[in-house]
This record gives C-alpha cells, structure tokens and sequence, in this order.
C-alpha cells in the first residue's frame, strides 16, 4: 500500500489568512499546510481518509480513477467540507462514504440536499454507512480496522492499515483501545503544536509519549498548526523516529 499525506495542517491551514508569521511567510513547500487528508492506495483499490475543503486542490495532481471509499474521522468541517467536490467521481459510480453513527447523523443534517430523498439535480450519489470501531472493513486488498480515539470530549475513529496507523485530532484513548494498535510499525499521528496545552488536541510530546508506548518504529506528525514552526528548524527538535509530516508525503508498506 502507499498512503499519501495530502494535506497536514490543522483546520486554518498554512499558510493562515491574515498572519505575518515566519512560517506563513515561508517560501519553503512543507511550510505549507492544506487541511488534513489521506489517500491510501493499493494496486487494485483507492481510499480517501476525510475529505476536506481543500479536497479537489488536493486530488488534482493525482491520477482520476475511482475511489473505493472514503472514510470519515468526524463530522468537523475541516474533514468534511469537501465531500461535495467528489462529484466528477460519481462518473465512476456511487460513492460511499463511512463514519461514526453520530457522523452519518450529522452529515445528513448539515448537507440535506446531498442526502434527501428529492436529490438536487446535479448532486453527488452518494451512499453513507455508519461503522463501528473494530468492524474491520475491506476494499478489495486493502482492510481496514476502525479504532475509537477522543477528539476532547468528542468520539471520533482513527485508522488502522495492517501496520500503519493513521489518528487525527485525538486528545486520548481509552486504556483496552490500545491492544488494538499493538504491533503498530508506522504512526500518523496528530501534534497541534509544541507548546501551549489545548483541550482537545495533542501537542508534539503527548504524541512522541503515546508512540513511544506503543513501540512504533517510524512517527509522522501531523494537523500541524502554523506554531509548529519552520519545518526544518522545528524538525531539530524531534527525536530519532519522529519526523513532521508534510503535504504530498508518501509512504509505503
């Protein structure tokens, strides 16, 4: 499989509107933050892991062909603004995408006209399905197990991929959710910042700890704010096997 990172930034983006920051201003790319999401493919099958607002800026380079399915983390509109711009795919056929029951709910809601029984003309086709953590999913050579992470107080899913893990926004995890990311090679794994303690979000050394308990070899942070610093001054600051994402990543397993 090879996971590319499309986007790495937490849900202002960098550079942010209106900052005069030394990272906004940087000229370097990997300064340079979409909204976070993720696309896995293997030789048969292709997955989006959220689909933000970023979403059509980010899969424009990239070859267009079908997407298997896209799985949502939750309902925050950094993850989820962009499922309207899937359209062009529906050439492909229905596209279905997969979340939380409280995800479904809320996308249902907040995007009527995509998902009412009198759909807009012009609409995407799209089909959701709520899942459970540790309904382990399959897309034709690629499996995937659901993990249930805490986004504050909010319940939200990571991502397994045989040994590759991929978390976003996560603040905790509840003590037996661990047995189900053991053995975990490669972590992609939220770290808003270095300093300054946020309710909701991990900062870098809560996320350095968490892989470090779990033993994984390789950890890639990202939902990365602008205070993360230049990428490679900030990269100075992390230890052996930790390293900051970046938009357009990839890696492979």
């Amino acid at each position: 499989m090879k996971f590319t990172l499309l986007g790495t930034g937490t849900s202002n983006g960098v550079p942010v509107l209106g900052c005069d920051c030394a990272v906004c201003r940087s000229t370097n790319s990997k300064d340079k933050r979409l909204r976070c999401a993720l696309l896995v493919e293997s030789n048969a099958s292709r997955l989006l892991v959220d689909c933000g607002p970023d979403i059509r800026q980010q899969l424009m380079p990239h070859a267009f062909r079908a997407i298997d399915g896209v799985l949502l983390t939750h309902i925050h509109y950094d993850h989820v603004g962009g499922i309207d711009d899937l359209r062009p795919y529906c050439s492909f056929g229905d596209i279905n995408l997969y979340g939380n029951a409280s995800t479904v709910k809320d996308l249902k809601h907040n995007m009527p006209y995509c998902f009412s029984d009198k759909l807009y003309p012009g609409v995407p086709l799209l089909k959701l399905h709520a899942i459970a953590p540790h309904q382990t999913l399959t897309f034709g050579d690629i499996e995937v197990m659901p993990i249930e992470v805490m986004h504050g107080k909010l319940s939200i899913l990571a991502f397994r991929f045989d040994k590759l893990a991929y978390i976003t926004d996560m603040k905790t995890i509840a003590e037996e959710e661990i047995a189900n990311l053991q053995g975990v090679e490669v972590l992609v794994i939220n770290a808003l910042r270095f300093e300054k303690e946020h309710h909701s979000h991990q900062l870098v050394d809560e996320a350095i700890a968490f892989s470090e308990r779990l033993g994984a070899k390789r950890t890639v942070l990202t939902h990365l704010t602008h205070r993360i610093g230049i990428h490679e001054e900030a990269s100075k600051r992390l230890p052996q096997g930790v390293e900051l994402g970046y938009d357009g990543m990839q890696i492979e397993l």
